[in-house]
């Protein structure tokens, strides 16, 4: 198995585990705010990743103590991620309290098209085929998310800030995964990420403890797995594939959400969001077809 097949499926199971952390992440909003939730879930997943770190600690691509260099990349990685895991998650969060699930997903799902424009004004280049790509899982997300929504809200541009921080977040990790230990990056993020939204949770909220532990199931597996296994196996994945393909396999989080609400809650599914479905996962499965070599024939003389 090639290392890009094989980032491909961890990526695949990173948006698995998304998607069905939707249902516990919407229940778990009904009990606390968005700062608290996301406080809360931050802390559990940089507490998961501590046994993590000293389990796989000397075989995963680490520095060494000496090595002062490293640990200072690392540290910044990890910072740098963690704020933009903050800033888009309290977007989204945020967001979602002033527009419809349907539109957020679908404006979420704009980081596939940001990313690739973003590498473009970084000197990036993403061939003819993830551009395509790029196009047909748009249009797929579009007949999946939206339902007749129109007209753009506050909720929408809070969502579109969202896709932008997330666009970066991918970006950031694309720069220093291959550098660092993965897991030791993903635990400082949420650290950071933990930290940032405390100190917002405080000024913007009113915290109570009887209302986090009546959200306890959904902030543990948000945190636990949503967080903790999500984002560790996407910056792990991110070493060995572009960050626009990154993207696109990431954003089927969307499909797996509402294939679990339709599998495991009974919610039907209409022809309109099957074909959207299915527009999706044909834009990722282009990303992963071989590029068709170009055969030199020999110059006569």
């Amino acid at each position: 198995m090639s290392r890009q097949l094989r980032a491909g499926l961890l990526l695949t199971l990173t948006a698995l585990i998304w998607g069905a952390a939707f249902v516990a992440q919407s229940v778990g909003m009904d009990y606390v705010g968005p700062f608290t939730y996301l406080c809360s879930r931050s802390l559990i997943g940089g507490i998961v990743l501590l046994p993590l770190i000293k389990f796989f600690g000397k075989n995963n691509n680490d520095f060494t103590p000496q090595d002062t260099k490293g640990s200072k990349t690392l540290i910044i990685g990890g910072i740098c991620c963690g704020l933009a895991l903050f800033v888009a998650s309290s977007f989204q969060q945020v967001g979602i309290k002033y527009t419809t699930v349907g539109k957020a997903g679908f404006i979420t799902s704009l980081y596939m098209i940001i990313v690739p424009i973003i590498g473009v004004m970084l000197g990036r280049k993403a061939s003819k085929k993830v551009w395509v790509s790029v196009v047909i899982a748009i249009i797929g997300m579009y007949f999946l998310c939206m339902n007749g929504e129109s007209g753009i809200n506050k909720g929408d541009l809070l969502v579109l800030c969202s896709a932008v921080g997330f666009s970066f977040h991918i970006l950031i990790i694309d720069k220093f995964s291959p550098k660092v230990n993965g897991i030791k990056m993903s635990c400082i993020q949420f650290w950071v990420c933990a930290a940032a939204s405390g100190v917002c949770m405080f000024i913007f909220e009113e915290p109570n403890m009887n209302n986090i532990l009546s959200a306890w199931a959904s902030i543990l597996y948000a945190g636990a797995l949503s967080s903790g296994a999500g984002y560790t196996l996407q910056i792990i994945a991110q070493k060995d594939i572009d960050p626009t393909v990154a993207s696109l396999i990431c954003s089927l989080e969307s499909v797996f959400s509402v294939l679990f609400g339709w599998v495991l809650l009974g919610q039907a599914l209409s022809a309109k969001e099957l074909f959207g479905c299915a527009l999706v996962f044909a834009g990722v499965i282009l990303t992963q077809l071989p590029e068709r070599r170009k055969v030199v024939s020999p110059q006569s003389n």
